[in-house]
């Protein structure tokens, strides 16, 4: 890490890890773009969701880091570009009960917003809003040990993201949109799993249980294989089912990057110097999938 000075403004802007918040921008836009689709779309309810996600996103990073640091997994990681948290804490340039104040005050606000959600919109609402909650704020305490972390990622950074950014503009749910939301959910749960492979020993000696300490890194890299070919499925079978547009076909353009993804986790899972590159591949398939399958929903409305 370049040089931070403890308690700066970069250790701040460090510590919520924005270069994933990509993720959020993408689901959020992806879900609205299927509610503009249908003929419903509010600019001020899709920069308000935007908010609020973002900030439930912040605090699944920061808390995690607070959690990790606590159980020192971040004490023993390798960190990567793409795992191991942000090292602000290991590193001491914050404390970390500023980290679990930061997090806990993003998450009261993104629960303001959602709760103005709920009164303007409707009680259905709710379920949604209090899973994804109880999931940014106890993964790292209950999920992650459970052997339910990459179920509750995909669920909240996939489903629960997509359909309450849609049901805020529209008032409802769909299974039209429910079912383009299962690529962008698996593809967000494969993201957290390959992530994984760096961190198998550290996590395992914190307490932490995940597919890849309970699979061994070779057999966890064949369902990670798995999950990818699933999550382009899903694209085909949605569109010829005719629950989302054919343009949405557009989603599939990032198969080489997936294959190259695939091909690396099977031949590098056990090398992380190695991996390092095929996790970044990753992001683009993952990121670029999701992104390309928002802008098949846009150009089917304005044409």
């Amino acid at each position: 890490m370049e040089r931070v000075n403890p308690g700066s403004l970069k250790a701040w802007l460090i510590l919520p890890r924005f270069h994933f918040i990509p993720l959020t921008v993408i689901l959020v836009s992806l879900g609205t773009a299927i509610a503009a689709y249908e003929g419903y779309f509010y600019f001020g309810h899709f920069l308000l969701a935007m908010i609020g996600s973002i900030l439930v996103h912040m605090t699944v990073n920061v808390i995690n880091d607070y959690y990790d640091y606590m159980d020192g997994i971040d004490l023993n990681t390798q960190r990567t570009p793409f795992s191991g948290g942000s090292g602000i804490l290991p590193l001491n340039l914050l404390k970390p009960k500023q980290a679990f104040w930061f997090a806990t005050f993003c998450l009261l606000i993104a629960m303001v917003i959602g709760f103005y959600f709920v009164m303007v919109k409707g009680w259905l609402l709710f379920p949604l809003l209090l899973i994804a909650g109880f999931s940014a704020y106890f993964y790292n305490v209950y999920l992650a040990k459970w052997l339910m972390g990459e179920i509750f990622a995909g669920l909240s950074f996939g489903p629960l993201l997509v359909l309450g950014s849609y049901y805020v503009q529209t008032g409802r749910y769909s299974w039209e949109t429910l079912f383009a939301s299962l690529a962008p959910g698996i593809l967000t749960a494969n993201l957290l799993f390959l992530n994984e492979f760096p961190d198998r020993e550290a996590d395992q000696k914190g307490g932490r249980k995940h597919l890849v300490i309970s699979l061994g890194k070779k057999d966890a890299s064949y369902l990670f294989v798995a999950l990818l070919t699933v999550s382009y499925l899903c694209i085909i079978v949605g569109v010829l089912t005719k629950m989302m547009p054919v343009l949405t076909l557009i989603g599939l353009g990032t198969i080489g990057f997936g294959w190259k993804a695939a091909k690396g986790a099977l031949k590098y899972y056990d090398n992380t110097q190695k991996l390092v590159p095929i996790l970044g591949v990753n992001v683009i398939t993952i990121l670029g999938t999701q992104a390309l399958l928002a802008v098949g929903y846009v150009i089917a409305t304005l044409i």
